[in-house]
């Protein structure tokens, strides 16, 4: 059973994730998301700049355990994310891109709602 959680676990915390990265885009649909994305792009950010392991990756390691597997000793990012993001040919340039991206896209969502609602708010006038 405890494999079982503990890949569990590693879907919440990749669906997590993908949320902080992505989830501006169901903010475009469904513009009350906002209040939950917001938070957790916060908190992801806060655990990336400094350094923090976030609590999913002791949790799945403890499960991994139990279950008579290995654990690893690096953050979820680094186990799982880095060899799928950063490969060994990955160049500066492009890894720069890839982040101005990110940046970017969800600065568009949220700059674009945050013009549709000023417009509905200028025609209630």
């Amino acid at each position: 059973m405890y494999p079982l959680l503990a890949d569990l676990v590693l879907i919440v915390h990749l669906t997590f994730v993908a949320f902080v990265l992505c989830g501006g885009l169901l903010v475009l649909k469904w513009r009350r998301v906002a209040w939950l994305h917001l938070p957790t792009v916060a908190w992801g950010a806060v655990v990336e700049f400094t350094g923090w392991i976030c609590p999913l990756t002791p949790l799945e390691n403890w499960l991994r355990t139990q279950g008579g597997e290995t654990s690893y000793r690096s953050d979820f990012i680094a186990q799982y994310l880095i060899p799928v993001l950063y490969p060994g040919d990955l160049t500066r340039n492009l890894q720069l891109l890839l982040g101005t991206v990110v940046v970017v896209l969800n600065a568009a969502v949220y700059w674009w709602l945050w013009r549709m609602q000023a417009d509905d708010v200028s025609r209630c006038r």
